[in-house]
């Protein structure tokens, strides 16, 4: 069934052809009444729309859901259902692309993490200026808070640069239970590894041709391409690490991660911060009334798996 817009572009053809409105209404079988009508809703959608379309030049490859979350942020409330409505009746759906074959769901990754700061990923990405310079970025990020904790961008990276830039996460935020990367030749250097060893951190090799065990790595590097590199035109290696280092500084702050439930990564990490820090004060409250040793929970046997499950929760990526 052809619905009321077009019908109504059909009038307004033929009247374009030299019809009468009364002559086009009557011919095509439209209420004349219906060429004058004006939706109150549209009129009332027009601003969130315009947002909308603002929103969606700003970030070309972000789709309604996390426009929403922007929205929301500035006030627009409004569910799933009518952002996805107003979103494709203003047309700025993200081209889709082709899918590309994907391996089978339910398998482990080694070395899973269950904590902030516990497993790092790192690897390179690379690109090229507008001046025909090359950029080799080397992108570390945390596993479990899906942090990107640095963007080192220069035409050369050898494993002494990348010993340096993680010695400087590790001055600033204590080092990982392990660093997780592909067998490149960077990353298996003598030099790199025995600093690994000194610092006491394990290294997490990937296997030859498996990237799904680096996936947090791969899916962060995959958005950094897409949102920064493929959008940007780098006129100079001086200019690519200024933007870069401004796209990572967003997608910290600023940019909603789904598997986060929508939160920043770095709102996630000060949210679980807090609350380990709160968790720390009932324990330390709980031992100072007992004497020094806090009591240890009872849990009956049927909800004894439930227990455990919520201590160590895991997010999908």
């Amino acid at each position: 069934m052809v619905g009321v817009e077009a019908r109504r572009d059909q009038v307004a053809y033929a009247m374009r052809r030299g019809l009468s409105q009364r002559r086009s209404c009557t011919l095509l079988r439209v209420a004349c009444s219906s060429m004058s009508y004006r939706s109150a809703k549209a009129e009332r959608d027009a601003p969130v729309v315009a947002r909308m379309a603002a929103l969606g030049a700003q970030y070309p490859r972000f789709g309604y859901r996390r426009i929403r979350i922007f929205l929301d942020r500035e006030g627009h409330a409004m569910s799933w259902g009518r952002c996805c409505r107003l979103w494709r009746r203003a047309k700025l759906q993200v081209p889709r692309r082709r899918p590309r074959k994907r391996i089978a769901t339910g398998r482990p990754r080694p070395q899973a993490p269950t904590g902030a700061n516990q497993v790092w990923s790192y690897d390179f990405v690379f690109d090229w200026c507008a001046n025909g310079q090359q950029l080799k970025c080397l992108t570390v990020t945390d596993e479990w808070t899906k942090e990107g904790l640095a963007i080192e961008v220069d035409g050369r990276l050898r494993s002494g640069r990348v010993k340096e830039v993680l010695s400087r996460l590790v001055s600033e935020r204590g080092a990982p239970r392990y660093l997780r990367s592909d067998n490149g030749p960077e990353f298996v250097a003598c030099a790199l590894l025995e600093w690994i060893a000194d610092q006491k951190i394990e290294t997490a090799l990937i296997d030859p041709g498996k990237p799904w065990q680096n996936v947090v790595g791969e899916s962060f590097n995959g958005k950094f391409r897409d949102e920064c590199l493929s959008m940007e035109w780098f006129l100079s290696r001086a200019e690519a690490k200024a933007i870069i280092e401004a796209w990572r500084r967003h997608y910290n702050e600023v940019r909603p991660h789904s598997s986060l439930g929508y939160l920043t990564p770095a709102a996630f990490a000060a949210k679980l911060t807090q609350t380990n820090a709160a968790s720390a004060s009932a324990t330390g409250r709980d031992a100072a009334r007992h004497g020094g040793f806090a009591p240890r929970p009872v849990a009956t046997p049927s909800l004894q798996g439930r227990f455990n499950d919520q201590e160590t929760p895991v997010l999908s990526t």
